[in-house]
């Protein structure tokens, strides 16, 4: 595929943005700052499926090229992803200790709803034979991943080093679309204490967990345009399967555990009260992602 006139080979330059725009992305960075944290998502993910991913990717392949025309450009979703991640720290903990299974359900009743119009952009500018058996590798190894890892190996003692990998895992799954971080971080028991210093505003963590993410990204920015350049609906084919296989697998990885009798027992809720209010966050994220959906359409 070869690069369009305003998405060129030596960088990013932006459309013209209105305020319903800007509006508009600010609140998809919120989700997608949120996702950044919610075990069983990635920030890539919810990026892909609010139509962010690509240009992103071209702008951090180039930073420097129109940098401050960028800038100002995507701080609507800069600051909306720093308010999801500030803002979800401060009720994860307790939110999800307790409720784990609904909220992942409700995000991911928000990724399924988007499926269609993903495979829509998946194949804008046309399939390639191989596309269909990329996808359902992907799809099925990202579920085996999350089985595989769905026991914790180890506990890691947090360090300014361990931050460091901890922001690199998590820069990883901006760039893998599919990849969730949170999921690594739980299995090496880093995800209360991350959550816990981005509520407090722990500099010593902090710090580290930026550098590390922003390392990642950087790193690996300009091999990732290069493929949506060269490889375009293998690229999304790829990540189409992720973010199927992630959906899957969420559930024995993240809800099922989240719902052994033990838990159920502590929230007061019965078996069938549980299935119907994982329906319930289910349904409701649906119809939230159809109703961006709609807005989305409205705006463009």
């Amino acid at each position: 595929m070869e690069p369009c006139a305003s998405q060129p080979e030596k960088g990013y330059i932006p459309p013209e943005q209105s305020w319903k725009d800007r509006i508009l992305w600010y609140f998809k960075g919120l989700l997608i700052g949120i996702g950044a944290i919610l075990p069983g998502l990635s920030g890539g993910v919810l990026a892909v499926i609010f139509k962010l991913y690509d240009p992103i990717m071209r702008f951090l392949a180039r930073p420097f090229f129109h940098f401050g025309r960028n800038l100002l450009y995507f701080l609507p979703a800069i600051l909306g992803g720093g308010s999801g991640i500030l803002l979800f720290a401060f009720v994860v903990s307790a939110a999800l200790g307790s409720y784990e299974a609904f909220f992942t359900c409700l995000f991911i009743g928000l990724v399924v709803g988007t499926l269609p119009s993903l495979f829509t952009e998946a194949g804008k500018d046309g399939r390639k034979k191989s596309d269909l058996p990329l996808m359902l590798c992907s799809t099925f190894l990202i579920i085996a991943l999350m089985l595989l890892g769905g026991q914790k190996f180890t506990q890691i003692s947090p360090s300014f080093p361990v931050w460091l990998m901890a922001g690199a895992i998590i820069g990883l799954g901006f760039i893998v679309p599919g990849l969730s971080p949170s999921n690594f971080l739980i299995y090496f028991g880093l995800y209360k204490p991350m959550s816990d210093a981005i509520k407090n505003l722990d500099i010593t963590a902090v710090l580290p967990l930026v550098l590390g993410a922003a390392a990642s990204i950087l790193l690996l920015a300009r091999g990732v345009n290069h493929l949506l350049d060269r490889h375009y609906s293998s690229l999304y084919a790829l990540i189409l399967g992720l973010v199927i296989g992630t959906s899957i697998g969420i559930f024995p990885a993240v809800v099922f555990p989240g719902l052994q009798p033990s838990k159920l027992e502590a929230m007061g809720l019965s078996p069938a009260a549980a299935a119907l209010l994982c329906l319930l966050f289910l349904g409701l994220g649906l119809l939230a992602s159809r109703l961006f959906s709609l807005l989305e359409k409205r705006v463009d």
